[in-house]
């Protein structure tokens, strides 16, 4: 329905186009986030993951695209609405493979079972994804600025699980 409707074609907030929309969004937000928050037992998973695909989905079917750089005023909140979505999307996808990856890698059952580390690393990437398009928006996406950010985000990592204590 992104690809083929011109969804961008209707003001209207309630049209049956964009209620379709919205609800197929938010069933398949539900239908993929849910399970993973109860089996898992990560709380505000499904919260996180439903309303990060809605915002990016809904601003790429909604909002016209950005025609200048990131500190044109008009189009910086088309940026910074993108980045949010992007921002809440990866992490909600990526926190149920954190979670699972930790309880496999560490040894210390406190480091293991710990959601706050697990929602920690999954922040890290859904940023890494967000100073993409902060980067995409200012032009200069390239690897090297890329590799940079990770690498700051890597480093800020360890100095978190060396110095940061567990709750048991």
């Amino acid at each position: 329905m992104l690809l083929s409707a011109n969804l961008e074609a209707t003001r209207d907030l309630l049209a049956p186009a964009r209620v379709i929309f919205y609800m197929l969004t938010l069933v398949a937000g539900l239908l993929t986030f849910v399970p993973f928050q109860r089996r898992l037992a990560l709380p505000g998973l499904a919260l996180e993951g439903v309303a990060g695909s809605f915002l990016l989905l809904y601003t790429l079917a909604f909002v016209p695209p950005p025609t200048a750089w990131l500190l044109a005023l008009p189009d910086t909140t088309v940026y910074v609405l993108l980045a949010l979505g992007l921002f809440w999307s990866v992490s909600a996808t990526v926190m149920p493979a954190i979670h699972a990856l930790g309880r496999w890698a560490f040894r210390a059952r406190a480091r293991q079972y710990d959601l706050r580390r697990a929602r920690r690393q999954a922040h890290e990437l859904g940023l890494l994804a967000a100073l993409c398009v902060g980067l995409a928006g200012l032009r200069v996406l390239t690897p090297v600025p890329v590799l940079l950010l990770a690498l700051i985000l890597g480093v800020a990592e360890l100095l978190f699980l060396s110095f940061v204590e567990t709750k048991t």
